[in-house]
């Protein structure tokens, strides 16, 4: 965790005296991570498939995952290749379930992730399939998301469509609710899940952020590192499209991505042309934990557009997490939960 503050910081003072790219290479050299990679299930596929045996796969799907099954697989398509976990919820396996896609942050994996957390134990609670892409240590070192390169920003091509092929890929194998798709994520996966989420509205229902930037008009690392520390520079005021709605988490002493971040994504509602926005906002406590405020933004029908919840005295680290994986806050609330409640209320 030390390491990832100090990355950052250094990376900062680096892109300051404007030198962008000794800021990248400060920044991988210092996340790469150590360790082996988990294993990986891979399944060996015939050279040249009989025309009878390519008629026998179509008309026999593969059968869903079994109950409370936590799959460790890879999955290839057109554009790349990716590690994933797949939970599949204790019970009944033909309901046509929700599905969550969680996007890691720098340095983690699917599985930590999924520890720190706790989103399988929510899963068996409430009844959804929880999908934890693993972005790959060849596409970046610090296995972050590059959301911040323009090839990584649009629908059709880079990380957004290869997660949204393994999305569809995922639905399709566990017969998951089309209607009911959603997709979060922390830090570098909170940013890569907002600008996935409005590349395929279509495919996704609702958005989670936790401690990310919002979508806008980075296209460079040194770009992504400014507006991580609160210098975004000037925004823009050209229409967007309908945003998602969205839900968002971050900590007023977040060291690593500015907690003024938090603001970008009402920014880009009232950008889309939402009109007046009705907000109500309320403060409490967890027992023995961190004070917090949550305001709700709703649009003119009536419609909740936007949660915000900030965490006084949370850091970069997910809210209510486990300590059994990195960069989680036990003390705050559990935005798990809550993410889920505000996800599973929504259908597209």
């Amino acid at each position: 965790m030390a390491d990832f503050f100090d990355a950052i910081i250094k990376a900062t003072k680096l892109v300051r005296r404007r030198r962008p790219f000794s800021a990248a290479l400060a920044f991988q050299k210092a996340m790469t991570p150590s360790g082996r990679r988990p294993g990986v299930k891979r399944t060996k596929i015939a050279s040249k498939p009989s025309s009878t045996s390519r008629q026998k796969a179509r008309s026999s799907p593969l059968p869903r995952p079994a109950p409370g099954s936590f799959l460790n697989q890879e999955f290839t398509c057109r554009h790349g290749s990716l590690h994933y976990r797949l939970y599949t919820p204790k019970g009944s396996s033909r309901r046509r379930m929700p599905l969550i896609v969680m996007l890691h942050g720098c340095s983690q994996t699917a599985s930590d992730f999924a520890a720190g957390t706790g989103m399988n134990d929510l899963a068996d609670e409430l009844g959804f399939l929880v999908l934890y892409p693993q972005q790959s240590s060849a596409a970046n070192l610090a296995r972050c998301w590059n959301w911040h390169s323009p090839d990584n920003q649009e629908r059709g091509r880079g990380e957004p469509a290869l997660i949204a092929a393994l999305t569809r890929h995922v639905a399709a194998l566990c017969r998951a609710n089309p209607a009911r798709i959603y997709i979060a994520g922390l830090s570098a996966g909170g940013a890569a899940a907002s600008i996935i989420g409005a590349a395929y509205p279509d495919l996704y229902t609702a958005i989670g952020v936790h401690s990310g930037v919002s979508r806008g008009d980075i296209r460079s690392l040194g770009a992504a590192l400014s507006a991580m520390r609160g210098r975004p520079g000037s925004r823009s005021t050209d229409r967007l499209p309908r945003q998602l709605p969205t839900i968002v988490f971050h900590g007023d002493k977040d060291r690593v991505v500015h907690p003024s971040n938090a603001g970008g994504f009402l920014h880009n509602i009232e950008r889309s042309g939402a009109g007046p926005l009705i907000s109500r906002s309320r403060s409490g406590r967890m027992a023995g934990g961190r004070d917090y405020t949550h305001r709700v933004y709703r649009d003119r029908g009536g419609e909740t557009v936007l949660e915000e919840w900030i965490i006084h005295g949370g850091g970069h680290s997910w809210s209510g997490g486990h300590s059994g994986g990195t960069h989680t806050d036990p003390l705050g609330p559990d935005a798990s939960r809550e993410m889920a409640r505000f996800f599973l209320s929504r259908r597209r």
